[in-house]
């Protein structure tokens, strides 16, 4: 059989945006900056103008990443200069796993999503969305800080979902946008 999207598959990994430090606060409940907020959206405007819009959102369940996926579906509707259409609606899956995970975890999530999917998005943190990065990519990992606040890592699979392994996809893209 096969494998319809085998040239299709994108998998956006974005880590979220800039969190204020608030010490008082559990990690989970710090909230975006509004540079974060900012930024998130013009992520959101990116994709949309890119074309990268996501079948499946997968977003981990702290206060922070829920409203960088806010965000980004702000800035995926066109209201920045350079948005674009949303498009369908995806799939929003909110991921207690996807918090503190080690790359590992948050490619057993990706291993989830409908073979059907042809875009997902998965919003995490650092160091565990870097580490997946290099991990699906190893020969293309070559900034040791990892993604910044806000940075998606666009990768192209040829793999389904459920297989996807170490070295599987192509980084094709990173961008940031700062505020």
């Amino acid at each position: 059989m096969t494998d319809a999207y085998a040239d299709g598959r994108t998998l956006v990994l974005l880590r979220h945006g800039k969190a204020e430090q608030n010490e008082e606060l559990p990690d989970a409940d710090r909230s975006l900056t509004s540079r974060g907020e900012a930024d998130a959206a013009a992520a959101g405007a990116w994709l949309a103008k890119h074309n990268l819009l996501p079948d499946v959102v997968l977003c981990s369940t702290a206060r922070r990443t829920r409203q960088t996926w806010h965000q980004v579906a702000m800035g995926m509707t066109g209201s920045p200069p350079e948005g674009g259409s949303a498009g369908p609606r995806p799939e929003v899956r909110y991921e207690a796993d996807a918090y503190e995970a080690h790359p590992e975890d948050l490619l057993a999530l990706v291993h989830r999503v409908d073979p059907a999917a042809r875009t997902v998005l998965l919003i995490a943190h650092n160091p565990g969305i870097s580490l997946l990065s290099a991990l699906l990519d190893p020969a293309r990992a070559t900034d040791p800080e990892g993604l910044r606040t806000s940075e998606l890592a666009v990768h192209r699979a040829s793999v389904p979902w459920a297989d996807l392994a170490r070295g599987d996809t192509e980084l094709i893209h990173r961008h940031t946008a700062r505020h």
